[in-house]
């Protein structure tokens, strides 16, 4: 991929919240190692992690070598930066899995081969934390920072003194020390002179590059990327159910490429330049012709594809645009009958269930619909749908009442579709 200004790109794509003086020329002076620590709170990244991935995305694509750094010590205490309370701590099982867990969904956004020049690194900072004593780093490491230095940070001060504080730990307070000490082990060790991440971050980052400037004499840098809003100021990434994960089994590809189809017109416009690699001029020329046919919802489109496709791969990509066909009137028996369950109960989500036992079967549609479940309120209604063709059962006309129903229609062996008119779906699950 062609090598650009990393920092305009940045720019353009309305990625840069705060920048220390001489980043940029840093960046155009030499092939620059920068890190981003990603704490494994959970075993999957969401989409809130994303922005920062994509910054080591754009930065290893201008040319530059990208480290993840996976918190594996940092993770055990919890980070205090904007948050209310302290959060509770992780064993060390935990963590592991969780790391694990990350460290395959990076692969997806990162070239880790080592025989490129900026080939990516995946780090733990628990390697080089788990053997250093406490009397060590506070000779070493406290010694160079003072406590007034820390208080002065936004994300120590809105703790003690939010209406409702509850105060701030020692381990807490700390936080900012060991990540700073992150900083320096990556100067000395992979020639890292710039920190990335949240503009949340941006006290503990420069807390690091005060302690290299004061340990080494080195000169660093730190850069920050705005936290991602939606335009309404509601918090990104998240939904009635939670977090959007990247984790298929915490939210499933269906749901992730909803996610990305739903919303709104002036965050699609943001998302796009944030959340893909495509070029400014692209990127102008889908805006422009969603403007003028915003009803198409092109842009959502674009974005909800190259999303999908660059976190689930193109195959849940396609099997996602069927089933919202399926739902949204469209599709075919077929494509309904091989769509796995996930995906199936994904696309259904909240729509009425009933319950039916497999020995029940064979049955006329008539008495399944009006009699066994209530879906429909009588016979006569069933038979008056049907003859309007206003029935559905698999997404196939019910042209008969006297249709039957058999075991071999089940989908996954075990639901059946019923669809009334155009919108009202029903789940009969056979057990």
């Amino acid at each position: 991929m062609k090598k650009n200004n990393f920092i305009e790109e940045l720019t353009w794509r309305g990625m840069i919240h705060d920048i220390m003086p001489g980043t940029e020329d840093l960046l155009n002076k030499e092939m620059t190692t920068a890190y981003v620590g990603i704490d494994p709170t959970a075993d999957s990244l969401h989409i809130g992690h994303l922005v920062s991935v994509m910054m080591l995305k754009h930065f290893q694509v201008a040319g530059h070598r990208p480290i993840a750094l996976i918190g594996g010590a940092t993770g055990m205490i919890g980070d205090p930066s904007m948050k209310s309370s302290e959060r509770n701590l992780l064993d060390e099982n935990t963590l592991h899995h969780n790391q694990e867990c990350i460290r395959k969904q990076l692969v997806r956004f990162l070239d880790f081969d080592q025989t490129r020049r900026n080939g990516a690194l995946l780090l733990n900072n628990y390697e080089w934390t788990k053997d250093y004593t406490f009397l060590n780093f506070i000779r070493d490491i406290g010694k160079h920072i003072t406590v007034n230095y820390m208080m002065s940070k936004d994300s120590v001060r809105k703790r003690l003194s939010g209406e409702d504080a509850e105060g701030m730990s020692f381990t807490e307070f700390s936080y900012q020390l060991l990540q700073g000490y992150d900083y320096l082990h990556l100067y000395r060790h992979y020639g890292c002179k710039l920190q990335m991440g949240g503009s949340d971050q941006w006290g503990n980052i420069t807390t690091g590059a005060e302690l290299i400037r004061r340990k080494e004499g080195g000169e660093c840098f730190a850069l920050t990327c705005p936290l991602i809003t939606k335009a309404d100021g509601g918090k990104f990434g998240k939904t009635e159910s939670g977090n959007v994960w990247l984790d298929p089994e915490k939210t499933t590809p269906y749901a992730f490429y909803q996610f990305w189809m739903n919303v709104g017109d002036e965050d699609a416009e943001k998302y796009i330049k944030i959340f893909t690699l495509l070029g400014r001029e692209t990127i102008e020329k889908h805006i422009e012709a969603h403007r003028e046919e915003p009803h198409k919802r092109l842009l959502q489109s674009v974005l909800a594809e190259y999303v999908t496709k660059m976190v689930h791969g193109e195959e849940e990509y396609n099997k996602s645009v069927i089933a919202s066909r399926i739902l949204f009137g469209g599709g075919t028996k077929e494509q309904l009958i091989v769509m796995d369950e996930g995906t199936f109960l994904s696309v259904f989500d909240g729509v009425p269930q009933f319950e039916l036992s497999e020995s029940e079967l064979p049955m006329t549609v008539t008495d399944l619909l009006a009699v066994r479940t209530s879906v429909l309120t009588s016979k006569g209604e069933c038979r008056k749908l049907i003859q309007g063709g206003g029935l559905s059962l698999n997404k196939e006309k019910v042209d008969s009442a006297d249709m039957v129903v058999n075991r071999s229609m089940l989908i996954q062996g075990k639901y059946l579709l019923v669809q009334k008119g155009k919108k009202n779906y029903f789940i009969i699950k056979v057990y």
